[in-house]
C-alpha cells in the first residue's frame, strides 16, 4: 500500500442502484456479465474500508440509458445523476461521481451535463466509448464535446460491447475481450480525427490503461508513413495525442500493462481503478498488490498512482489528502 495514512482515490468504480438494475432487467437487455453483481452503498463501504479505498469516484454502468427510448432514457439518467449527488450528500468523504447522459441527442445530453457540472457539482461525467455504431470522436457529439472542454469536465470513459462485438461467433463474455477493443477504438478515433485537439481542455481518463493503446502505440505512430490518407497526421501528434489522456489501472495494473502503459502515458496521468463491483474484494487486492509490489514501480510513482494523480483532477479534495 502506498504510504497514505488517508488511503487511495479509486476513480473506477460502479453505483448498480435497485431501480436502474430493475430498468435494465425488465427491457430484457442483454449484459456484457452474466448478470449484475451485488451492490449497495454498505457493500462498497466495506470493500472501501478493507481494502484503503479513501474516495470512489463512481460511474454508471454499461449500457447507460442506451436501451431506452430518448424520453425515457433522459429521465433515467436524471434519476441516476439525482441518486449519486444523494449518495455524495450523505457519503460526502468517502464517494464522488461521474454524472450519466442520455446521448441520443446532443441538445439532451448538454443539457444533463450542465445539471450534472454545475448544479449537482459532481466530478465530471461518464461516458461510454461508443453509442451504437458511432465511437466518440464522432462530429456526431461535437456540441456535447463543445460544453465539455469550455467547462474543463473530467470525463470518465468506459467501454461498451459494440454492436460488430455482438455478432462475433466466440463464447466469452464481452467485458473479456471486446471491452478494450472499443476503448481502443475510441482513443484512436478522439486522436485521429482532431477531435483531442478540436477539444483540448476535456480531461479524459481512459479504463483499463486504454485498452490496447500501450501495445499499439509504435503502430499508430508510424501508420502516417504507411496510409497516405494519413497525410494531415504526425507520428509525433499521435504520440502527444496519446500522452493528453489519463488512463485508469483497472484490470491492468500487473507488470504486462504498466511496463507498456508507462512508456505511453505520462507518469503524473495513470490513476488507480479497481472496477468494483465487476471485480470482487479478491480481485481488487490482486490489483492492489500488482502495482504496489516491491520492484514493479519506484515508491513516488505508487503514491502518484494510489491518489497524488487524481487530485489533479479533483482539486475540491485536495483537502482530504492534506
Amino acid at each position: 500500500m502506498a504510504d497514505n495514512d488517508d488511503g487511495m482515490i479509486d476513480v473506477h468504480f460502479h453505483l448498480i442502484p435497485q431501480f436502474y438494475r430493475d430498468a435494465v432487467h425488465e427491457a430484457g437487455f442483454m449484459l456484457a456479465t452474466a448478470r449484475y453483481p451485488k451492490w449497495s452503498p454498505q457493500l462498497a463501504l466495506d470493500l472501501m474500508d478493507r481494502r484503503g479505498i479513501a474516495l470512489a469516484v463512481a460511474s454508471m454502468i454499461w449500457p447507460g440509458t442506451g436501451f431506452l427510448p430518448a424520453d425515457q432514457a433522459a429521465a433515467l439518467a436524471r434519476r441516476c445523476n439525482d441518486y449519486a449527488a444523494d449518495l455524495i450528500v450523505r457519503h460526502s468523504a468517502r464517494f464522488g461521481c461521474f454524472g450519466l447522459l442520455p446521448m441520443h441527442n446532443m441538445n439532451a445530453a448538454v443539457a444533463e451535463a450542465r445539471y450534472c457540472l454545475e448544479t449537482l457539482r459532481l466530478e465530471g461525467v461518464g461516458l461510454f466509448a461508443s453509442y451504437g455504431e458511432r465511437f466518440l470522436g464522432d462530429p456526431f457529439f461535437d456540441p456535447l464535446m463543445c460544453y465539455l472542454d469550455a467547462a474543463k469536465a473530467v470525463v470518465h470513459v468506459h467501454p461498451a460491447v459494440h454492436p460488430s462485438s455482438r455478432s462475433l461467433k466466440l463464447p466469452w463474455p464481452g467485458w473479456l475481450v471486446e471491452y478494450v477493443f472499443d476503448t481502443t477504438r475510441a482513443a484512436v478515433n478522439l486522436v485521429f480525427s482532431g477531435a483531442r485537439e478540436r477539444f483540448p481542455q476535456i480531461r479524459f481518463i481512459l479504463s483499463h490503461a486504454g485498452g490496447t493503446l500501450p501495445y499499439l502505440a509504435m503502430r499508430l505512430e508510424l501508420a502516417p508513413l504507411i496510409e497516405a490518407s494519413l497525410g494531415n497526421l504526425s507520428g509525433e501528434g499521435i504520440l502527444a495525442g496519446l500522452k493528453s489522456f489519463w488512463y485508469d489501472s483497472a484490470l491492468a495494473s500487473g507488470p504486462q500493462a504498466m511496463g507498456a502503459l508507462s512508456r505511453v502515458a505520462a507518469k503524473e496521468r495513470i490513476v488507480f481503478g479497481g472496477d468494483w463491483p465487476f471485480c470482487d474484494d479478491r480481485v481488487v487486492g490482486e490489483e492492489i498488490a500488482a502495482f504496489t509490489s516491491p520492484g514493479l514501480l519506484a515508491r513516488d510513482a505508487v503514491e502518484m498512482i494510489a491518489w497524488k494523480n487524481a487530485l489533479a483532477l479533483f482539486p475540491r479534495r485536495v483537502v482530504q489528502f492534506q
